[in-house]
């Protein structure tokens, strides 16, 4: 039993080898080779950061201004203008880098002794063309609107109009950088609300609306306007104007509507109103991405008031960058697209988009003309700055030791 039960298992055990050294072998793959890489992109160089003022940004001659005939009428409008702003910048000072106070003494001197002759030699008299960067002008134009408003809340007006808020800060008070926020309940300085906030109810209940408005798509362009007249149900007059703003960024909201494909025809001020108004929800969405929003006081003498502070004049005042732009300087706007812009001008305003050299925003004045011609004005062309007589060669002067 044991030799028998011995060989059967022998038996066995060489069955098994034999199935074994039939058995399929498992050969590794070949390797593969790693799949190319793309070739490295070479790292685009560093851009520049933009200029700070018109110094930075380059200033040289431009033309002698009696070889531009300026018309007498633009140029009465213009030395109007002009005279308004001189107790301003005689006292402000000037971001751009261009002018001192004092340099504007003697043409505000001469301006009150041209007042009532021909207006255009006081420009040749006391100023000459500088040309700021490149000189390509690109000028848009604002107006001031009407629109329904109550001085108190009732049906059909129901919109608050702002007015400052207490909360809202200029600087940071800790590292005292100059940006608008808030203090959060920490105690942190944040930014300050965004439109979609503030369109939620974060500034009611706290007594801020000096105005109701009765349409919020108007009362969203009069904040892109600064100012404009709330038109009560009684017929009576509110002039109001800008005050502060929240601190964000301000997004033009027909750039967007162009870019998506939502408005084809010519963005006009226009166009963009008819396209709100045809797409209610749509619409509130897009106007909150301009996150920016504008607090208002009500004006009780002459308006609507520019950045200086001082009345701002239809069809001769311009808003510009004071970077790069003395605030009060007379701007000439030449080889327009638009002729409309082409002429005489003075700077006496900014506004949230009005950034860099040569950026120009006209002003219209009020009603149906000024809001149509406003609302469809674009134009490029050149510009020129008109600085008191001989400030290019104190400029040039100064800097010449930089230059050894």
């Amino acid at each position: 039993m044991a030799v028998s039960e011995t060989r059967r298992r022998l038996a066995i055990g060489a069955a098994l080898l034999m199935l074994g050294s039939c058995a399929p072998r498992l050969i590794p793959p070949a390797p593969q080779p790693a799949p190319e890489r793309p070739p490295a992109q070479p790292t685009p160089p560093e851009q520049p950061p933009p200029p700070a003022n018109a110094v930075a940004a380059g200033v040289r001659p431009g033309p002698p201004i009696a070889a531009l005939q300026i018309g007498e009428e633009a140029a009465r409008r213009a030395l109007d203008a002009f005279e308004i702003s001189c107790p301003a910048v005689m006292r402000r000072a000037d971001p751009s880098g261009l002018t001192r106070p004092a340099d504007w003494q003697q043409p505000c001197a001469q301006a009150l002794f041209s007042a009532r002759g021909p207006a255009a030699p006081f420009f040749i008299e006391n100023f000459e063309t500088a040309i700021v960067g490149d000189g390509a002008a690109f000028t848009t134009g604002y107006y001031e609107p009407e629109i329904r408003g109550s001085r108190t809340r009732r049906p059909g007006y129901d919109v608050p109009v702002y007015g400052v808020p207490a909360d809202l800060l200029g600087s940071d008070p800790e590292t005292g950088e100059a940006r608008r926020g808030r203090l959060d309940a920490d105690g942190r300085f944040v930014p300050y609300y965004e439109r979609s906030e503030i369109e939620e109810g974060a500034l009611a209940g706290r007594g801020l609306e000096i105005a109701w408005a009765a349409d919020p798509i108007d009362l969203f362009f009069l904040q892109i306007q600064g100012s404009g007249r709330l038109r009560q149900p009684d017929g009576s007059v509110m002039r109001i104007g800008y005050a502060n703003q929240n601190g964000r960024e301000y997004v033009a909201i027909g750039r967007l509507l162009r870019e998506r494909g939502l408005v084809t025809s010519p963005v006009t001020m226009q166009a963009i109103v008819s396209w709100l108004q045809a797409h209610p929800d749509e619409g509130r969405g897009v106007m909150r991405e301009n996150q920016s929003f504008v607090f208002f006081r009500e004006l009780t003498g002459p308006g609507p008031l520019g950045a200086l502070g001082l009345p701002v004049t239809p069809r001769a005042s311009v808003a510009a960058d004071p970077r790069f732009v003395p605030l009060g300087a007379p701007v000439l706007l030449l080889d327009m697209d638009n002729p409309l812009a082409t002429g005489l001008w003075v700077a006496q305003d900014t506004g949230g988009a009005i950034r860099g050299a040569n950026r120009f925003d006209t002003f219209w004045g009020a009603g149906a003309e000024a809001a149509t011609i406003a609302g469809g004005m674009t134009g490029r062309g050149r510009a020129l700055i008109l600085l008191p007589r001989g400030t290019l060669a104190r400029l040039a002067a100064e800097a010449a030791p930089a230059q050894r």
